[in-house]
């Protein structure tokens, strides 16, 4: 099998930070949580910016700018942007840091969909931040709004006019046909970068059957123009990233995705849940790519070309 790529999504925009004194919120943070996931062996860092002083997810460029010169200056990892921000936000604001930054690598959400949150509540009276509760509690109405235009327009600008390449976010068998559907119209260059995004409530369940299902699709429709990746959100995390190590695709992991190291046990740190998934894939005898190796499987165009 092909080295494996390991990503690593440090914060994102849905776990809250009463959820984890380890969740990273500011900028010194994060970039200290980057380079450490960065050294335990993740090629790819997917990155989201959040406002220092409450946590809430940000459209800041002033935000990414805060972590991202350090990040780069401290590990060789692919830094990949998120063109998602949070469902809240307006696709303006979600490029605002990803247009003026020009990273090699973005993410790109291949459809619009219902982003139920709300279980996440649980039992909880209280909270850090004011903003949390009814976030999450306003989710059972939270729809991430991505059309055929919204996607168009990402994959114009971001990609013809920004030479990025995508880490395409698939949480549904018809985004797979979204996809294929851009790509026939020349707006897709192989190889493709599938990342299957399973477990979030309004998309696909993090069931090995769906993933083999994903995987059948995939191959029907992009034959060997294609690479995938998995994740998986929540306690399913770790049996679906071997399930991909052992078919011969990739893995991602982070805090972003799932709070936890083991049942009922936060991870300190995302390097700590990159540090066990690195041991799983690696006890399946793959190898874990380097961030250049990763940058040659995905032809990006390096990090010497990127505006931070």
């Amino acid at each position: 099998m092909s080295k494996i790529i390991i990503t690593c999504a440090i914060t994102g925009s849905i776990h809250t930070p009463t959820m984890s004194p380890y969740l990273p919120v500011t900028a010194d943070q994060i970039a200290e949580q980057a380079i450490g996931a960065a050294k335990a062996g993740a090629a790819i860092l997917h990155l989201h910016a959040r406002d220092p002083s409450t946590g809430q997810p940000s459209s800041s460029l002033d935000h990414y700018l805060g972590f991202l010169p350090s990040v780069r200056a401290g590990c060789d990892a692919v830094i990949n942007l998120t063109t998602g921000g949070s469902a809240v936000m307006t696709l303006e604001q979600r490029l605002t840091a990803p247009l003026a930054l020009c990273p090699e690598m973005c993410s790109l959400n291949m459809g619009t969909m219902n982003f139920a949150l709300y279980p996440m509540l649980g039992r909880r009276t209280e909270w850090l931040h004011d903003w949390e509760e009814p976030f999450l509690r306003n989710s059972d109405d939270l729809v991430f709004k991505n059309t055929p235009r919204d996607i168009e327009g990402v994959l114009r600008q971001m990609g013809q006019d920004r030479a990025a390449r995508f880490e395409f976010e698939c949480y549904d068998v018809g985004h797979l046909y979204m996809l294929r559907h851009f790509a026939d119209r020349g707006l897709v260059e192989a190889p493709v970068f599938i990342q299957f995004v399973m477990g979030v409530l309004g998309g696909i369940a993090a069931e090995p059957e769906h993933l083999d299902h994903l995987k059948a699709t995939a191959d029907r429709l992009f034959g060997d123009d294609y690479i995938f990746s998995v994740l998986a959100a929540g306690r399913q995390q770790m049996p679906m990233a071997e399930k991909a190590a052992a078919m011969g695709g990739h893995v991602r992991v982070g805090l972003e995705d799932n709070l936890y190291i083991a049942k009922g046990k936060l991870a300190h740190s995302n390097a700590e849940q990159v540090e066990k998934v690195r041991t799983v894939v690696e006890s399946l005898g793959r190898k874990v790519a380097t961030p250049d190796e990763a940058r040659a499987m995905l032809r990006l165009r390096g990090a010497g070309s990127v505006g931070f």
